[in-house]
């Protein structure tokens, strides 16, 4: 996809400009895409787990066999256009990818980017393929909006600007209220505002920024974002030599303190509750713009001034150490504000001759000039790791190709929330390409996250991306001409192109894999500087890492953006209606590639399902347990190795990263002056930390909350003595003879006529022995507990993976290995006397529910009166099969984080979807919700 032919441009008046010519990668010459793609219908019903209620439903919709339930559930609900029940509802991917793509074609077509209308076709074919096989994904207001009656808005994300001037000022308020309506986010400075310490001409004092950040966080508060539920999603910037800048650092904190005082006087105080309006300042993520002045002045120790806006004077002197300490201090109180680099995003910046880069969008990804947008599109990157584990090259920096064009046609065709944005964006055509999935593809391919080893292939990748979409921008500008503010900025923009480059020949690899990626991309760096040189460039930015949320999911992604597994562990629903808790598929892909045997592979897989984590897994060596950490549980990557994978690709970036680093609740100030402060030292452009359960007004689950009322009348009716029921003197019984690790006994288990076990009796060792005394007493205890009312299912929960010898293989079927006699024992007793929910839940399965897992099936199947269709539940499972785990029972988790809280024993701090009341995942700087696509943040 690299050559160029005369074309449509010349007759366009282009003169000899040559049209692009399009090879075939992903399609057959003859075959349409979605020819060669196994589709099925399905229902979409979407529920609110709080009540019951039906949120969405759409029946018969249609998609490839491999999408899962939630990625079909997500588009269906969020992307179709039509309204529901009407024959002019969308009900096909096809249609939704046909009604996308034949806006870019055509566009493209008119505007002479093709040489030929072949080349039009085959773009057409290769882009349909990518979409529909989740190769990649555009950002979301492109499926909201492309192609359809409402303005062409492919954005979703926005900068603005306000100056010094009321009006200007009401024009922000008016300016975010648009953006907030449509769904998008918008971030801007309010530095050029004159402080309060400051004089008006008329002979007053001025209020300061602050004092107007409080009109306009109540407006995000009031525009419901998108006329949804959710809140807007925006940033607040300002530069640390604001002379109020030390109230903008404690702003949201004095409010945190604010929460906890009105919590603790009886008042709602959760994220949505009725008394939480009350609190200003939440709206909005707050960011500090430090410069290397500053940073070097708390290096040293020295002092810094505060200078007035309007003349530049020192107004105020401060100790640097203090001032810094305190941002630290309040985003230990509240996590924010976070921290943003100036010198360091401005020599970064293509256009200097424009003007400066003063602030973000709402997440920190996108970095450009005032009153401008960004549109996005990000690639699965575990798409392209091959079946040998290598990584496909050659189709990764084709699919870069076609992304990157598709979007600049975009730009093109968009429509804008205003006219100073849409100039800004169209004389700059700024784009945003990244990736997700990047800690799946690192644990699938043996290396640890926070490892040299991982860091390198990120940021090997990361610079191939970079320099193919640069170099594509630069064969642009040959065909249709490079961006209008491209002549007063090419020197500018040149230099930072020789920097990518040479940041490019820094990386240093280690492995076959990162080699062969980091060769490609030396090669695209020299192509693109050749041709930038000649032809300039068609867009001022190409990429960045954005969250990733709704698309991550309609992808399905096992993680979003630049981050981490979060955690090995996840729910997933199944077509056939009920759930289940999955080892994350690339468990297995990753210990495959670390040479592990199946049968190894398979004992490791079923201790992660019991465990959530791979410490003391049988035959995992120590020196594997870091390719399986994980953002949360029990072996937790450490904030700087967050820091340290944000600054290996940070070179290879446009823009920056949208990426919060967790930081345990035992966390210090100090702690986070040292991960602010190292942000600088290697070259982040943004950074932001939050500590565990530093903010208060954070729902927590069902499960974690008591209710009162319920429990008030037992407390006061008194406890009550449990009576003994006595099995008949007939009773059926089971007798089990076992062996574990050649140590053989016998069971006998005798039942209630009605329900239950209610007497157990076991043998082991030679009559009249300790052992055998040990056994009995130990018999009659459980029996009269059971007969008290003790339930079983309390017995296997004590006694399941307790660990003494002997401990081995056994020879039962469904319970391959056990711990100890007693782990096999009580397993035992839960398949025969357990019922499915309530076993699933421990994770104690038959050898035919774990194979029905294996094929994704679900195993309830088994135990239904209703009939099932056995092989629609097939057909739903993705091709990736996932690994065999427990079924989560109903009532309990209903999404990936709700299963972390199940296995760390305590609340996360994640938000409760507003929409159907999931709790959300973290994804980037933002939460993005499992069962209904919701995000807390710019989509």
């Amino acid at each position: 996809m690299t050559e160029t032919v005369s074309g449509s441009a010349a007759r366009r008046g282009k003169g000899s400009r040559k049209g692009l010519k399009v090879e075939r990668i992903f399609t057959t010459p003859g075959v349409h895409p979605y020819d060669e793609l196994r589709w099925e219908r399905r229902d979409v019903v979407m529920t609110n787990w709080r009540d019951g209620s039906v949120n969405f439903e759409q029946r018969g919709v249609e998609f490839p066999d491999f999408w899962s339930l939630n990625a079909v559930n997500i588009v269906t609900s969020k992307y179709f256009r039509g309204a529901v029940g009407t024959p002019q509802r969308e009900w096909s991917l096809k249609q939704l990818v046909d009604r996308v793509v034949r806006m870019y074609v055509d566009t493209a077509l008119k505007e002479g980017y093709f040489a030929t209308e072949q080349d039009a076709e085959i773009f057409d074919h290769e882009l349909k393929y990518a979409l529909v096989h989740q190769l990649f994904s555009f950002n979301s207001p492109v499926w909201f909006n492309v192609g359809t009656k409402s303005p062409q808005q492919v954005s979703a994300c926005f900068i603005l600007a306000v100056d010094d001037t009321m009006e200007s000022i009401l024009d922000w308020y008016k300016e975010e209220g648009v953006i907030f309506k449509g769904g998008s986010g918008a971030g801007l400075n309010l530095s050029r505002i004159r402080s309060s310490k400051e004089l008006l001409s008329s002979g007053g004092t001025a209020s300061g920024p602050v004092s107007f950040m409080r009109g306009a966080d109540a407006s995000a508060g009031t525009i419901k974002s998108g006329g949804a539920t959710r809140r807007a999603a925006k940033m607040v910037v300002l530069d640390v030599d604001h002379p109020d800048i030390q109230e903008f650092i404690e702003t949201k904190a004095r409010e945190e303190n604010k929460i906890r005082a009105l919590r603790d006087a009886g008042f709602d105080m959760d994220l949505g509750g009725k008394d939480i309006g009350s609190v200003q300042y939440q709206n909005a993520n707050n960011s500090v713009r430090v410069s290397d002045e500053f940073m070097h002045a708390v290096e040293s120790d020295a002092e810094f001034g505060l200078r007035a806006r309007m003349t530049g004077e020192v107004v105020d002197i401060v100790k640097a150490k203090d001032l810094f300490r305190l941002m630290a201090k309040a985003a230990w109180e509240c996590a924010d504000p976070g921290i943003q680099y100036d010198d360091t995003i401005n020599d970064w910046h293509t256009n200097p001759e424009t003007g400066r880069i003063t602030a973000s969008n709402p997440c920190s990804e996108y970095m450009s000039l005032d009153n401008s947008s960004c549109n996005l599109a990000s690639i699965n990157l575990l798409k392209f790791l091959t079946a040998a584990g290598t990584f496909d090259v050659q189709k990764f920096v084709k699919l870069t190709e076609l992304i990157i064009t598709a979007m600049d046609v975009s730009i093109t065709f968009a429509d804008f929330p205003t006219d100073k944005i849409a100039e800004t964006t169209r004389d700059y055509r700024q784009l945003g390409i990244g990736y997700a999935n990047l800690g799946a593809l690192l644990m699938a391919t043996g290396h640890a996250y926070d490892s040299e080893g991982g860091r390198s292939l990120a940021a090997a990748i990361t610079s191939l991306m970079t320099g193919v979409a640069y170099r594509r921008s630069a064969e642009m500008s040959a065909v249709v001409g490079p961006y209008a503010g491209y002549a007063r900025n090419a020197e500018g923009h040149k230099r930072v192109m020789r920097k990518h480059a040479a940041a490019n020949d820094g990386i240093r690899t280690l492995d076959a894999i990162d080699k062969e990626i980091h060769a490609a991309a030396a090669k695209q760096w020299q192509e693109c500087l050749k041709l930038g040189e000649k032809h300039g460039y068609r867009n001022a930015q190409s990429s960045l890492l954005a969250p990733t949320g709704t698309i991550g999911l309609m992808m399905d992604c096992d993680t979003t953006g630049i981050e981490p597994d979060l955690a090995l562990v996840k729910f997933k629903k199944l077509v056939g209606g009920g759930s289940m808790q999955i080892v994350n598929q690339t468990v297995p892909r990753a210990l495959e590639k670390l040479g592990y045997q199946q049968e190894q592979i398979e004992a490791i897989v079923e201790y992660i399902a019991e465990h959530g984590h791979v410490v003391d897994a049988p035959g995992l060596r120590t020196e594997h347990y870091e390719v399986f950490d994980c953002a949360m549980g029990e072996r937790a990557i450490s904030p700087m190795g967050h820091v340290r994978m944000m600054a290996a690709v940070q070179p290879f970036l446009s823009g920056a990263i949208s990426k919060t680093v967790n930081m345990p609740e035992q966390a210090t100030i100090e702690d986070i002056e040292k991960v602010y402060f190292e942000g600088w030292r290697l070259g982040l452009k943004a950074l932001a930390i939050y500590r565990d359960n530093c903010k208060v007004g954070q729902p927590l689950s069902a499960a974690g909350k008591k209710d009162v009322a319920k429990e008030a009348p037992a407390e006061a009716a008194g406890a009550t003595r449990p009576v003994r029921r006595r099995l008949p003197k007939q009773r059926p019984a089971t007798v089990t003879r076992f062996s574990v690790a050649g140590a053989e006994g016998y069971m006998t288990a005798s039942s209630y006529p009605d329900d239950g076990v209610g007497e157990v009796f076991l043998k082991l060792g030679k009559q009249g022995s300790t052992l055998a005394g040990v056994m009995d007493a130990f018999s009659m205890a459980i029996s009269i507990s059971l007969q008290y009312g003790v339930p079983l299912e309390t017995w296997v929960e004590k006694f399941t993976n307790m660990r003494f010898e002997p401990a081995g293989m056994t020879d039962d079927p469904d319970i391959r290995m056990a711990t100890s006699v007693m782990d096999y024992i009580f397993r035992r007793l839960a398949l025969d006397h357990l019922p499915y929910e309530e076993r699933a839940g421990l994770g104690i399965l038959t050898a035919a529910e774990r194979a029905m897992q294996a094929n994704g099936e679900d195993p309830a199947a088994l135990h239904s009166e209703d009939e099932v269709d056995h092989e629609s539940l097939a057909q739903s499972a993705a091709i990736a099969r996932p690994a065999p785990v427990a079924s989560a029972p109903a009532g309990q988790a209903r999404s990936s984080m709700e299963v972390i809280e199940s296995r760390q024993g305590r609340t996360a701090d994640a938000p409760l979807c507003l929409t159907c009341g999931t709790k959300m995942r973290p994804a980037g700087s933002c939460y993005v919700c499992e069962g209904c696509g919701s995000t807390s943040g710019c989509s």
